[in-house]
């Protein structure tokens, strides 16, 4: 579920639709969570579902680590890419936002870490990175990693409006890390590694 204080709103021509906040949200908000709405299709279920169904899902779908294609319910599945996002995942079904987000502001993901099937180039943001590549995760989990450790203990000192689709185990090992008696996992434990490219490692 995305973060209630955001609508669906058109951007341009070019990026079609997005999301956008509707009052300031602060760095260090969970701006969506994993939820029971949200609907999972094994590689097999999307291989027999049909064309256009795949087309969909194609469109508005991540792969998890199990490599199931996840469709948001909800307007999540309208958040657009951008190499400077100022949403991150987690390894916990969460998103954070690493940046403070203004009003009428996009909210954004890399979609390197969302495990495409195929490379795709990104507009121009006058950044380094031009492609969104498959394995990009792999490439850029640290710095990510670093981002959202930098935001991470706020998670408990702000409203946190979507905190009760959090199971409570999940939010018991946040209260552990911001405690220091667990060490926050990696976004890499979200890379998709295909089992033929499991086995050659």
């Amino acid at each position: 579920m995305i973060h209630p204080k955001t609508e669906i709103k058109f951007i341009s021509k070019e990026v079609g639709y997005g999301v956008v906040a509707t009052e300031f949200i602060p760095a260090g908000t969970i701006t969506w969570v994993l939820d029971k709405l949200d609907r999972e299709f094994s590689p097999e279920q999307f291989h027999s579902i049909g064309p256009k169904y795949q087309e969909i899902l194609d469109t508005y779908c991540f792969r998890n680590n199990k490599g199931n294609y996840v469709l948001c319910w909800d307007n999540g599945r309208f958040v657009n890419h951008s190499f400077n996002s100022n949403c991150l995942t987690t390894a916990y079904d969460f998103e954070i936002a690493i940046k403070d987000i203004q009003v009428g502001e996009q909210l954004t993901d890399d979609y390197g870490y969302l495990n495409i099937d195929k490379p795709f180039r990104g507009l121009d943001e006058g950044t380094k990175r031009k492609v969104v590549y498959p394995d990009d995760l792999a490439k850029y989990y640290k710095v990510w990693d670093k981002k959202i450790e930098k935001v991470f203990p706020k998670i408990t000192q702000l409203n946190q409006p979507l905190q009760e689709l959090i199971s409570p185990k999940i939010w018991k090992t946040v209260e552990q890390i911001l405690k220091g008696e667990k060490q926050m996992e990696s976004i890499l434990t979200n890379m998709y590694t295909p089992q033929a490219l499991k086995e050659k490692s």
